[in-house]
């Protein structure tokens, strides 16, 4: 595990995502073997037996806080920190690989950083970010950003954080440490900002200008959202949380241990889809 070229790291913070983390280390070991790295917070202790059994699964702490939201924003703000790797992949854990992905560690040799946009890639549309009605909101977006300290303008991109590979540079370490200090913003905002990190990562991502490479929808498919796709080739990541996950994705992650484990959680677990925590 010392000196790991590359590797994979995910964010765990309370046992409402508990079943699909289950699935993604599932996903990941189907095509896989490279270290695993899970933020963690909230867990009961008791249950990580059960994410070690995939093998080189690395449990680390994870920023903790009653709101698992909070926690898990604060977790990807120390990605770069926590990664042991040369090469990083980070995903969320409500994802599924659908094949493996080197080749995005093969990109990694030439770039800091890979990304996806978001399904709305324009900063200044992004009604998401901010509280209140979306279509009320509009013409606000930029302005409010732009008012609260984080300096974004009309072509700043909307970036999905659930897939982010880096490579360890000083260009990333100090993108990091800038998303972090816009981060800290969004934070203050409350009263106008939803606790979303696109906002801050889009301001981090302007202010440090990385060498980066945008990737097709290919390597961050979000099935909720497939009328907004044009797709060319096949999927690789599937962005999806396991309960709405289509039949051939269940299938990628489907063994004797998670049919048993996806019974048990019926009864043991929490449902995920109705986390208070996500509409805070």
């Amino acid at each position: 595990m010392k000196n790991a070229t590359r590797g994979f790291i995910t964010i765990l913070t309370g046992i409402y995502s508990f079943q699909d983390c289950i699935h993604f280390l599932a996903s990941v070991r189907k095509f896989h073997q490279e270290p695993i790295i899970i933020l963690i917070d909230r867990v009961p202790w008791i249950l990580y037996p059960l994410l070690q059994r995939f093998n080189n699964v690395i449990l680390k702490p994870a920023p903790t806080n009653q709101n698992t939201v909070l926690a898990s924003r604060e977790a990807k703000l120390s990605l770069y920190a926590n990664s042991e790797f040369e090469r990083t992949i980070y995903l969320d854990s409500d994802i599924c690989l659908l094949s493996d992905i080197n080749d995005v560690f093969e990109f990694l040799e030439k770039q800091d950083l890979l990304l996806t946009e978001d399904v709305q890639p324009s900063i200044a549309k992004a009604t998401n970010l901010l509280r209140g009605n979306q279509k009320e909101n509009l013409a606000q977006v930029l302005p409010t950003l732009q008012a609260v300290g984080l300096p974004l303008d009309e072509d700043s991109i909307q970036y999905n954080g659930g897939f982010i590979a880096f490579r360890k540079s000083e260009t990333t370490e100090t993108l990091f440490a800038k998303f972090k200090h816009y981060f800290e913003i969004v934070k203050n905002n409350q009263e106008k900002l939803l606790l979303k990190d696109q906002g801050a990562f889009a301001a981090a991502i302007a202010s440090v200008k990385p060498n980066l490479k945008i990737l097709p929808p290919n390597y961050n498919y979000l099935s909720k959202w497939q009328d907004a796709y044009t797709i060319t080739g096949e999927i690789k990541v599937l962005h999806c949380t396991y309960p709405y996950r289509p039949q051939y994705a269940k299938n990628i992650t489907r063994s004797l241990f998670t049919r048993i484990f996806d019974k048990l959680a019926k009864i043991f677990l929490p449902n995920q889809l109705t986390n208070p925590w996500r509409t805070k």
